[in-house]
């Protein structure tokens, strides 16, 4: 690794120290110490603190596993081994987090070193290569503190590891900043979805009496069906020349309970293996432990054919079906009737049979026609921040090698 540098090294355990998680088991959960746990790290640079697992700490958590501000955590060891050595940044945690036995916990001694230049630096495909080389092997299959402190960094100057840091931060807060934009848009359309069509409130439902059907009291003029007579299950396979290239939105990156979908990757090669979905069609992880995976479509693709791929049988019916496969209560019901017994999941010959009241026709539009702007302005959120992600990542390599050089950057 130090051959392809431009700036000297150091080893690791020369600027830091290491530690192990702490160890608990399913009693452990309940009030206490937030705990950032494997299932944490997907793709994120810094943990999402509100989602975070609580345990209680009697026992188990010392302040010595309380982590601090300017710490990064590693995955040490899982049964995915793509997830060996990624990491997330701690910065300003808001409240006392510790970390799970299944992560390492590096925090920095040594005084000329900016912790956020090292959190940039570890998602570099760079060190991941030296960690696989450390682990032995083309697959690391466990990490630990003696293959971290023998790992070879890049050691720029202080105001270096600052400026590139810096440089990198300012894409990730425009990132976060679309993000916030995009939680605040899809409150707003969650809400007033449960307003008009859980409880009812739609504009003018108040001249409107309620009748008695198989499903409960609904307004007069509305149906009591079924999700399938919003929706159809597409199965169309990806194996036609014409559609190479389009993205790749596999479950694992499919975010929870989302109308933007999260990064997507290219297909490398055509497979029947795949199916197709389009814009407006609503995706949601057939497979028990995936089910909150539900996500709105905001360009075609492929995925995996073990996603339902929802299109509305109505124009009328995009935003709304996005929004009810999405809601916590499809997605509860469907965790009931799921079935099999070492891989649950979902068939769409009873997920169409779900109960769902139906609205008049000019209701529905009504409300396309105010979620329709919503979702779309999440759509064109979430192609930003793809767009800033994958700046940020093709810099990144550049900017620690020193193949940029920083006062070009600074003055384009």
């Amino acid at each position: 690794m130090a051959a392809q540098l431009d700036w000297p090294t150091k080893r690791l355990g020369d600027l830091a120290e290491f530690r192990n998680g702490v160890n608990y088991n399913k009693t452990s959960f309940g009030e206490g110490v937030k705990v950032v746990g494997v299932a944490d790290f997907q793709d994120y640079t810094k943990p999402r603190y509100a989602e975070l697992d609580q345990i209680n700490p009697e026992g188990i958590v010392t302040e010595r596993n309380i982590l601090r501000d300017g710490d990064i955590v590693f995955v040490r060891s899982n049964g995915n081994r793509e997830l060996i050595g990624r990491s997330l940044f701690i910065e300003q945690p808001p409240e006392e987090i510790t970390h799970s036995a299944f992560t390492i916990r590096l925090r920095f001694t040594a005084r000329e070193v900016h912790p956020k230049f090292y959190a940039y630096c570890f998602r570099t495909r760079l060190i991941r290569q030296a960690l696989t080389a450390q682990g032995g092997g083309t697959n690391i299959n466990n990490l630990n503190q003696d293959i971290l402190s023998a790992l070879e960094v890049p050691h720029p100057p202080l105001p270096i590891q600052r400026r590139i840091a810096g440089i990198l931060s300012a894409y990730d807060e425009l990132i976060e900043n679309s993000q916030r934009r995009i939680k605040v848009l899809e409150s707003m359309a969650r809400a007033i979805y449960r307003e008009w069509f859980v409880h009812f409130r739609f504009p003018g439902h108040e001249s409107i009496s309620r009748v008695s059907s198989p499903i409960g009291d609904i307004p007069q003029g509305w149906e009591a069906k079924k999700l399938g007579d919003l929706c159809e299950l597409r199965k169309d396979p990806y194996k036609d020349v014409d559609h190479a290239g389009l993205p790749l939105l596999d479950m694992a990156r499919m975010p929870s309970r989302s109308l933007a979908p999260g990064d997507t990757g290219t297909p490398a090669e055509l497979t029947t293996s795949r199916i197709l979905f389009q814009r407006g069609d609503t995706l949601f992880g057939a497979i028990r432990c995936y089910l909150h995976k539900v996500v709105a479509a905001h360009y075609p693709g492929v995925t995996n054919t073990s996603v339902l791929v929802l299109r509305p049988r109505s124009p009328s019916f995009r935003s709304l079906v996005a929004i009810v496969a999405s809601d916590i209560d499809t997605i509860r019901w469907a965790e009931t009737q799921s079935t099999g017994t070492k891989m649950p999941v979902i068939n769409w010959g009873v997920f169409q049979s779900m109960p769902s009241p139906i609205p008049s026709k000019a209701l529905a539009q009504a409300f396309e026609d105010i979620a329709g702007p919503i979702l779309d302005e999440i759509g064109i959120l979430a192609t930003q921040i793809q767009t800033l992600r994958r700046t940020r990542d093709l810099l990144l390599p550049r900017l620690l090698t020193g193949q940029i050089e920083l006062d070009e950057l600074e003055a384009a």
